[in-house]
């Protein structure tokens, strides 16, 4: 858990010098398990978020304010009743516990001045927000109820006596020395485990940052383990808390998403080339930044495999059709065998005894004795029509099932070059314009605005730009709108464009103005190409590249989908250059 007792600290220490004396302005909440507090301070207006949600449970100052919904929930009324006009008097952690209390001063509808305590706990899946009567200690309200059927030991509803969590058996964390340290030690091996069951408040990536701190930085070297060395680190911690001398950091992995956050280094991560370190001025700052951004990451992911499911269930549909289609049109290449038996059935009528079901005839074609079956309801110049209307049949059926097999594989290389953008997709402006380009292929029914109900708005094309080792620049499409946009409004006829072959990806523009590339340029533009395509993870990828007064598009063809002459091919390794900003 990346918020414990130690960040709980450090953020009513800084929360208590923001907010102390604050007055309560505005109370939203954003998401069921999210409030944000509008708070009216001597340094200005600051904005409290808290949230209860499992993946994103904590108490920090934020900059900016959130969409909020139409109908306030129903917690968020109760506090708007209880807490307005409110002023904090104290913020507290409770002992070394990840439990905030925002202590506060009001007056109830009668005039008379009275005590309301806000209590963030703030415990992964088990995080709550509670308003509690200080006079009382009864809990007025709650972000999540539990019953006694969810928890029999601590039930959480209006109206009950407010009970703190369960303590666990641990020191706190302000309150260990070092012969605590040494007593808690059962595996001087792997220290990090009976530190984190013996303290209070820290959380496992500290307890092996104190469990390194303890081997002098280099566990693997043999060292033994120093428990004064281990304190020492933990006394710097609550030294820098205390002094408000805190160096909050972020650390992201390779792809930039974040992976833990802390007011102090940790080991587990400085030591790892994989993670890099942010560091931030503030603990609100870092918090902020690790839960949007991790948020973003899983937010974009849910939202593109959410995508990818709608697009690889057209795509299963389409496949399904060209396959029946196939099977269709092979039957109905039986048509020249109808005819043939219509045929001969007609020029031999006196050969067929009636209530017969078959006929045996010579063709006059070949001379070979062709059995034709037959009806032995129908007289035998009735078989014979049956023959020619089969016949008539399944040669519609080829000339249709032919066009709509072409239709169907159309539809297919889209349905292919949507989710290949789709799996690509590092963002949620970019999914937006998948999403809407669903919408206008009708794969997805668009919804209108409830609050505004307005029209959707067609978003500017922005592809990726990059500037290549000579200077020229080079666009990327996005998305199939934007692959249209570019190659056929914003290119001129004199540039180059690029696509992988046979290989759903971008449209890539080389921007010459009438200059002459370079074999250079054409490498790097195809690699841009390259990267910017399904083929992204191979290598040798082969790339057409010809003029864009060579490249056409047809009438009533998908986005995205265009045909060209004219080309080369190039065979190149998927590479970017630097983008420009």
């Amino acid at each position: 858990m990346s918020y414990d007792g130690v960040v709980t600290r450090a953020a009513a220490e800084e929360l208590r010098e923001e907010l102390l004396m604050g007055k309560i302005e505005k109370i939203y909440q954003p998401q069921p398990e999210q409030l944000l507090l509008s708070i009216h301070t001597q340094r200005g207006r600051r904005r409290l978020f808290l949230s209860a949600s499992g993946n994103h449970s904590a108490v920090y100052l934020v900059d900016g304010s959130t969409e909020n919904p139409s109908v306030p929930p129903v917690f968020c009324m109760v506090l708007r009743k209880h807490l307005g006009a409110a002023r904090i008097v104290s913020v507290e952690q409770h002992e070394n516990d990840r439990i905030l209390e925002i202590s506060m001063e009001t007056v109830d509808e009668m005039g008379f001045s009275v005590n309301r305590k806000l209590i963030a706990e703030i415990m992964g899946k088990h995080s709550n927000i509670l308003l509690v009567d200080m006079g009382t200690g009864r809990i007025i309200d709650s972000i999540k109820h539990i019953s006694i059927d969810v928890n029999r030991a601590r039930q959480v509803l209006p109206g009950k006596i407010y009970e703190y969590p369960p303590l666990q058996k641990k020191i706190p964390f302000t309150q260990v020395t070092e012969e605590d340290i040494r007593k808690m030690l059962t595996n001087t091996l792997q220290p990090e485990r009976d530190l984190l069951s013996g303290i209070q408040g820290i959380s496992p990536a500290l307890a092996a940052g104190l469990a390194n701190a303890g081997f002098g930085g280099d566990q693997a070297g043999g060292a033994p383990f120093d428990p004064a060395a281990a304190f020492r680190k933990l006394q710097e911690i609550r030294d820098s808390v205390t002094e408000h001398d805190i160096r909050p950091v972020v650390y992201v992995d390779a792809d930039g998403k974040p992976a833990d956050f802390h007011i102090t280094r940790l080991s587990i991560y400085e030591n790892d080339p994989a993670y890099r370190a942010i560091p931030f001025d503030s603990m609100s700052a870092a918090a902020a930044y690790y839960f949007v951004h991790r948020e973003s990451s899983n937010t974009v992911k849910q939202k593109s495999n959410d995508l990818q499911r709608v697009i690889k269930g057209a795509l299963d549909k389409s496949r399904l059709k060209l396959q029946r289609l196939g099977d269709d049109l092979q039957k109905a290449e039986k048509a020249d065998q109808y005819r043939l038996y219509g045929e001969l059935l007609t020029a031999n009528l006196h050969l067929v005894e009636p209530g017969s079901r078959s006929v045996t005839v010579t063709s006059y074609y070949d001379g070979s004795e062709v059995t034709i079956p037959l009806d032995p309801r129908w007289a035998p110049s009735r078989n014979a029509q049956n023959y020619y209307k089969k016949y008539g049949k399944a040669r519609t059926a080829i000339r249709e099932k032919t066009v709509q097999m072409e239709e169907t594989s159309r539809e297919i290389d889209y349905l292919e070059s949507v989710l290949s953008f789709a799996e690509r997709a590092a963002s949620l402006e970019e999914l937006d314009l998948i999403r809407s380009e669903l919408v206008d292929a009708g794969l997805i029914r668009f919804r209108r605005s409830q609050k505004k109900n307005a029209p959707r708005r067609k978003a500017k094309p922005a592809p990726w730009t990059y500037r290549l080792s000579s200077g020229k620049t080079c666009l990327a499409g996005r998305n199939n709108n934007e692959n249209d946009w570019l190659t056929l409004k914003r290119a001129s006829g004199t540039d180059l464009w690029f696509h992988t072959k046979d290989i759903p990806g971008s449209h890539v523009i080389l921007l010459l103005d009438r200059d002459e590339p370079t074999e250079q340029d054409l490498a790097e533009a195809a690699a841009i190409a390259a990267y910017h395509s399904k083929g992204s993870a191979s290598a040798n990828v082969p790339v057409d590249y010809t003029k864009v007064r060579h490249v056409k598009k047809p009438a009533g063809a998908k986005p995205g989908m265009v045909i060209f002459t004219h080309n080369r091919t190039l065979y190149v390794d998927p590479k970017l250059p630097d983008p420009v900003s």
